[in-house]
C-alpha cells in the first residue's frame, strides 16, 4: 500500500471516529489543560501510579478468577494456581504485590496532598473521596487476604477482625456480620469473596470516577510556597503530551517494579487453614493494619481487659475523623495559625503511623 493510500485510510478512520466520539474536542481539552511545574512536582505522579496499580489489580484479579473456586475448594484452587497452572504463580504474585503497592501509593498520594494543602477550597470533596478510596483499598486487601484459605490468612483474619470488634456498641455486630457468625469459617470465606469481587468494586468504581472528575475540574493544587508567588512567576507544562508522557513513564517503571518483586519474591502458600490448630507464633495482620493493631496492644497493656481495646479504637477513630475534617478546619491563609496547626497535625499523624507500624513489627 502506497504512502498516499495509507494517509488517506488514516484520515478516513480519524474522521469517522471524530464524528462519533468528538476526538478533536478531547484533544483540544487535553492540550489546553496544564500541570504546575515546581520542585515538588514529583508528588503529582503518585495519583497516576495508584490508578495504574488499580488497573493491574483488575487485570490480574480477572485472570485469577478464571481458576479460583470459592468455598470448600478454595485452598486447592489456589494451590493449583500457584504450582500447576502455567505462570499462575506469577499472576498471583503480581496481584499480591500490586495490592500492597497500591495501598502504599495511595497513602503517599494522600500525605503529599495533605502537605500541599490540596484539601482546601474548592477541593474538599476531592479530599473526602480520596480518603474513601484509601479505606476501600484497605478493605480490598483485607478481604482478598483470606481467600487463599491457608493457615496464615485464616489466623491473620481472626486477628484483624478483632480490631472492629473492639468498637463500642456497633463493633461486635460488624465483626459478626463480616464473619457470618461468632468465628471465622467457610461462611466468612464466601462473604469475603462477595465483598472482594462484587461489593467493594461496585462502591469503589463510582467513587474513583468522581475523584478523577474532581481532579480534572479543579486541577492540581500547588504547595503554599508556590501559591504565594505571583501568577506570572508560576511555571506549568501542558498535560498532553508533556505530563502524560512522564506519567506513562512512571507507569512503566511501576510495572517493572511489580515484575521484579513478583518474579524474585513470589507469594508462597502455607498449610491449609485448620481452626482446631493453635495460631502460629507471631501472627499479625497486614502491614497497613499494623499501626491500629499496635495501638490496641499498647492500650490493652495500659488498661487490661476490654477497656484498653475500646479506648484504643476510640482514639484511632477520633484521629480518622479529625483527618477527614481537615478541609473544614484549615480554611485560613497560606501561612496562618490554622495552617501551621494543620501541618503539625499532619506531621504528627505521619509520625504515629510510621512509628507504631515499625514498633508493631519489632514487638513480634
Amino acid at each position: 500500500m502506497s504512502e498516499a493510500k495509507k494517509s488517506s485510510w488514516k484520515t478516513a478512520c480519524y474522521q469517522w471516529l471524530d464524528e462519533r466520539l468528538d476526538l478533536a474536542g478531547w484533544l483540544a481539552f487535553a492540550k489546553k489543560k496544564t500541570v504546575p511545574e515546581h520542585k515538588h512536582s514529583f508528588w503529582y505522579y503518585w495519583g497516576g501510579i495508584s490508578l495504574f496499580l488499580f488497573l493491574v489489580q483488575c487485570l490480574t484479579g480477572v485472570l485469577l478468577l478464571v481458576y479460583f473456586r470459592p468455598g470448600p475448594e478454595a485452598y486447592e484452587s489456589v494451590r493449583q494456581i500457584t504450582y500447576e497452572i502455567h505462570f499462575g504463580w506469577l499472576i498471583r504474585a503480581a496481584h499480591s504485590w500490586s495490592a500492597n503497592l497500591m495501598i502504599f501509593a495511595v497513602m503517599v498520594h494522600m500525605f503529599s496532598a495533605a502537605f500541599m494543602k490540596a484539601y482546601r477550597k474548592p477541593r474538599e470533596f476531592t479530599w473526602w473521596s480520596g480518603l474513601a478510596l484509601l479505606l476501600l483499598s484497605m478493605l480490598f486487601g483485607f478481604s482478598g487476604y483470606l481467600l487463599v484459605w491457608d493457615e496464615t490468612a485464616y489466623f491473620a483474619t481472626k486477628v484483624g477482625l478483632e480490631i472492629p470488634h473492639s468498637l463500642p456498641w456497633i463493633g461486635p455486630f460488624l465483626a459478626d456480620l463480616a464473619r457470618g457468625g461468632p468465628d471465622v469459617s467457610p461462611t466468612t470465606l464466601q462473604r469475603f469473596f462477595a465483598l472482594h469481587v462484587v461489593v467493594i468494586p461496585a462502591i469503589f468504581t463510582p467513587i474513583l470516577v468522581f475523584h478523577l472528575w474532581l481532579v480534572q475540574k479543579h486541577g492540581n493544587a500547588v504547595p503554599p510556597s508556590e501559591e504565594a508567588k505571583p501568577k506570572e512567576q508560576r511555571k506549568s507544562i501542558p498535560f498532553f503530551p508533556n505530563f502524560l508522557m512522564k506519567d506513562l513513564a512512571m507507569w512503566l517503571i511501576t510495572l517493572n517494579v511489580i515484575a521484579i518483586l513478583a518474579s524474585m519474591w513470589p507469594v508462597q502458600l502455607g498449610p491449609a487453614a485448620d481452626p482446631l490448630k493453635p495460631a502460629p507464633v507471631g501472627i499479625h495482620p497486614e502491614w497497613y493494619y499494623m499501626s491500629s493493631f499496635q495501638v490496641l496492644k499498647i492500650f490493652g497493656a495500659l488498661f487490661p481487659g476490654t477497656t484498653g481495646e475500646v479506648l484504643g479504637m476510640i482514639l484511632f477513630t477520633l484521629g480518622l475523623v479529625l483527618w477527614a475534617l481537615l478541609p473544614l478546619y484549615d480554611t485560613s491563609s497560606q501561612f496562618g495559625k490554622r495552617a501551621k496547626q494543620a501541618t503539625y497535625f499532619i506531621l504528627f499523624a505521619l509520625f504515629v503511623l510510621v512509628t507504631t507500624t515499625i514498633w508493631g513489627y519489632l514487638a513480634l
